[in-house]
């Protein structure tokens, strides 16, 4: 009988713990490998039988191929929820107002225009100016001194002289005092959710009036 033993370690040593590849068709599962492993134990040579320590190493790489084939199915499992949840909660937001980091959007005119200021520190004060889409400035307001961090702010759509605004898109700017000057601070402002889109991959995308497309990990605030 042919010595097959030293063939058949070299095969079985291929079966430790290795990364998930995306065609499987060359792969061996657990019922392949214990196969193998009886095939070798039959044909081993009668004159260099397998040792006692060799056969409990590949039970140990047997029992790893088992536990790492049935991690990938849980992984999966998981994942597979997790898309199916993230995309329940964006069908919820169609129709819904988000706070997106930007500084121009669509305003209704009737409400106007809710922004957050993130404030990196503390300041002595916060100016807010509004501009209309040809970059005319409708609006100035000082807010004075302000906590570091969200500052929640609302512009009512209205001149200063409270006179009411059309509908359309317009600009926010945030400058706040550091250092002895007004610096520029980033902004986020409210927009519509139009739709939502769900790549194949299963990320999911906002679709926003007047904004585009962010993804739904951008989302600061839903309101």
């Amino acid at each position: 009988m042919s010595d097959v033993s030293s063939v058949g370690n070299d095969v079985l040593s291929q079966f430790g713990p290795k990364p998930r590849e995306t065609d499987n068709r060359n792969e061996l599962g657990k019922n392949e490998f214990l196969e193998l492993m009886i095939a070798q134990m039959n044909n081993q040579s009668p004159l260099d039988p397998q040792s006692n320590e060799e056969f409990v190493a590949q039970l140990a790489q047997f029992s790893s191929v088992e536990s790492l084939e049935n991690l990938n199915i849980t992984a999966d499992s998981m994942a597979s929820q997790l898309r199916s949840s993230q995309a329940l909660q964006a069908s919820a937001m169609v129709g819904r107002d988000v706070m997106v980091l930007g500084d121009s959007t669509l305003v209704a005119g009737e409400g106007g225009l809710n922004t957050i200021v993130d404030l990196p520190g503390a300041t002595s004060n916060v100016k807010m100016s509004i501009y209309n889409a040809s970059g005319a400035l409708v609006f100035e307001e000082q807010l004075g001194q302000q906590s570091g961090g969200d500052l929640n702010y609302n512009w009512p759509g209205t001149t200063v002289s409270g006179e009411p605004l059309p509908a359309g898109r317009y600009r926010v700017a945030a400058e706040a005092r550091y250092d002895g000057q007004m610096q520029q601070v980033n902004t986020y402002v409210s927009a519509n959710v139009d739709s939502v889109s769900i790549a194949s991959d299963g990320q999911v995308t906002l679709n926003l009036a007047g904004m585009g497309s962010v993804g739904i990990s951008e989302v600061k605030e839903i309101q």
